[in-house]
């Protein structure tokens, strides 16, 4: 029993470990995604002729970027490890950046979604961070594991937004150059972070004797996947769904100024990972179900504020939910999906999914720019209600199924 314990405090000490470096390389890389959305459609609104519609598309660039991302770093976790994977990832992240930089220099809309399109492959990478915590932790601390991860989104909230403030002028009258050089170094410096790693090996090879990985197929047409993987989809999509357009809501259709609109962003990103310190512990006293609804609902109270007024408060308190009924939502389904493979089949399962999740959040950011210029922002709101309606029941039959089965 003592060599039972002993072994289990190792393997606790050693995820731990491996997850609060993930956790710091994942705070540092997913700041370009405030960034990106703080200052993107604005730029790229300002680089347009007469038609303003394509406003959002490199913000469409950086999420088509991260759906593509999903499936290269799958691939170089294979023939690199997890560790290079995401050392490649950050690179990627850092030549985007610059690249957006220097289109802004020769005021080329399409040459500036090429390199949110490198950042959104630096940020499909990241993604994989919150498995690899998850992968790499006891049964029972998978969940408090991907919480801590996107709980490193609180520095994210806070870095990516004051280096919009700090360096936006810094090339001027290019507005902006100065935030995406900034994204350069800052992506370099998690490759320290990263070669300090020890993750376990999760090969098809190891485990392939004991339990042979099922098809694909198989294990994507289950239940529980397909219900972590609409949720999670529901969650995303809907976020920079309005995510993406409420910056041009509030400067171009309101009137008010890109800083409130930056500090709106802010907000709303603080609010995305802020609940993390505590949603781990909701997860394990409620179950992952509920918190799942629960980020659901409040998604339905965000778009209610939303629809209410358009004065700054409504802006803001619907940011604000957007991110907590976000965090409540993604993380609840990320450990649903973690809950549906073998650690061997995960390299496929998690490249399936992040790709489809991310393939629909580009089609949702593409979509923004052109509902907002030919509906307005009232229709934006309403895209909510369908979709989170059909989202909470798949996962309240999830809840009924595991009670009956309970019985």
């Amino acid at each position: 029993m003592t060599a039972v314990v002993e072994g289990l405090e190792r393997e606790l000490s050693a995820a731990r470990r491996n997850v609060f470096l993930l956790a710091a390389a994942q705070a540092i890389l997913a700041s370009a995604g405030p960034i990106v959305f703080s200052v993107g459609g604005l730029a790229g609104y300002e680089l347009l002729g007469e038609d303003k519609s394509l406003a959002t598309a490199p913000l469409t660039g950086f999420n088509i970027g991260v759906a593509l991302g999903a499936v290269l770093v799958a691939i170089l976790a294979r023939a690199l490890g997890r560790t290079y994977g995401f050392i490649s990832g950050a690179v990627l992240g850092a030549c985007g950046g610059l690249l957006a930089a220097i289109a802004l220099f020769r005021s080329e809309f399409w040459l500036m979604a090429a390199g949110f399109l490198l950042v959104g492959i630096s940020a499909g990478f990241a993604q994989k961070i919150r498995f690899a915590a998850a992968d790499a932790s006891p049964s029972f601390y998978k969940p408090r594991a991907i919480s801590w991860i996107l709980a490193g989104g609180v520095i994210s909230a806070i870095l990516g937004p004051q280096l919009v403030i700090l360096t936006k002028d810094l090339f001027e009258p290019v507005l902006f150059a100065g935030a995406f050089v900034a994204i350069g170094p800052l992506f370099l410096s998690t490759i320290v972070l990263f070669l300090l790693l020890r993750l376990p090996d999760v090969s098809a090879a190891k485990f392939a004797a004991s339990a042979p990985a099922r098809p694909l197929s198989e294990i994507v047409l289950s239940q529980r996947f397909l219900t972590g993987m609409v949720c999670g989809i529901a969650s995303y999509a809907l976020m920079t769904f309005m995510m993406t357009g409420a910056p041009l809501a509030m400067v171009i259709g309101c009137g008010f100024s890109p800083e409130l609109a930056t500090l709106g962003i802010q907000w709303h990103v603080l609010a995305m990972f802020a609940p993390s310190f505590f949603t781990g512990m909701l997860i394990q006293r409620f179950g992952t179900e509920k918190v799942v609804a629960a980020g659901l609902l409040i998604l339905m109270a965000c778009a209610a504020i939303a629809h209410a007024g358009i004065e700054l408060w409504n802006f803001w308190g619907a940011l604000i939910l957007l991110g907590i009924g976000w965090n409540f939502g993604f993380i609840g389904s990320t450990a649903i999906v973690a809950s549906s493979y073998r650690p061997h089949e995960a390299d496929k399962v998690q490249g399936f999914h992040d790709i489809v999740l991310f393939g629909t959040v580009a089609f949702a950011s593409f979509f923004s720019g052109k509902v907002f210029n030919a509906y307005g922002w009232q229709t934006i709101n309403l895209v909510f209600w369908p979709v989170t309606g059909i989202s909470l029941f798949l996962v309240l039959m999830l809840l009924y199924r595991g009670r009956a089965q309970a019985r």
